[in-house]
């Protein structure tokens, strides 16, 4: 199996897993003929404090699932792929820095659902590849604008049965977090002739293979 290969699959596990959790509480919820709902983040209420680490979990119905669930897949496999060394921290730190600020600042109703996440990582993926300035991170923001380019308005307070206040934070805390982490991930590959001549010294690896090629070419000539 090749390295790419392996580093794919091994990008895979943890979005698959939470997505699995996801579905696992929710078919608890249905074959016990419960609703979870109480769970969910109620802005500056102690009841609604468990919110902050149960109501990603929750969701309405399958319908609402299935909608954060494709998302968080693809979303969380290309954080894990390109930013694997912080992806946890990412995970976490958008998990719960979106439920907070939901606590503190939401309107008084229960918030469910993963869609802070799917807000979280889009944006964060998005201004990674902008701040970047890397190809393949720029031509996943395209693909991402393209794709979930609808998500716009869903930071809107447009339909009063949905969450904005989620997307809007999962948003806010994904662009911060790729300030915060932007010296990690996929770096953009810069040529000698990018360079000032006071820069190009034997430090720069690119300036090395150049200088070692011309080496060559000149031996042999």
């Amino acid at each position: 199996m090749s390295e790419e290969k392996k580093r794919f699959i091994h990008s895979l596990i943890f979005p698959l897993f939470f997505t699995f959790l996801l579905w696992s509480v929710k078919l608890i919820e249905v074959f016990l003929n419960l609703d979870f709902a109480f769970l969910g983040i109620f802005p500056l209420k102690v009841k609604g404090l468990i919110g902050i680490v149960t109501a990603p979990l929750i969701h309405s119905d399958f319908e609402h699932l299935i909608a954060n669930s494709i998302p968080i897949l693809i979303l969380g496999t290309g954080v894990f792929y390109f930013y694997n060394k912080v992806a946890y921290k990412v995970f976490f730190l958008s998990y719960l820095i979106a439920n907070i600020w939901i606590w503190f600042g939401a309107r008084q109703a229960y918030h469910i659902g993963a869609s802070g996440l799917v807000y979280s990582f889009a944006s964060f993926l998005f201004f990674s590849g902008v701040f970047g300035r890397n190809m393949k991170l720029m031509a996943i923001s395209l693909l991402i604008v393209f794709l979930y380019g609808s998500m716009i308005w869903g930071v809107l307070p447009i339909q009063p049965h949905i969450s904005w206040e989620s997307h809007l934070m999962g948003g806010i805390a994904g662009m911060i977090l790729a300030i915060y982490f932007r010296d990690y991930g996929p770096k953009r590959k810069v040529y000698s002739w990018e360079l000032e001549d006071d820069d190009l010294d034997d430090e720069n690896p690119y300036w090395e293979m150049d200088h070692e090629s011309n080496k060559e070419l000149n031996h042999e000539n």
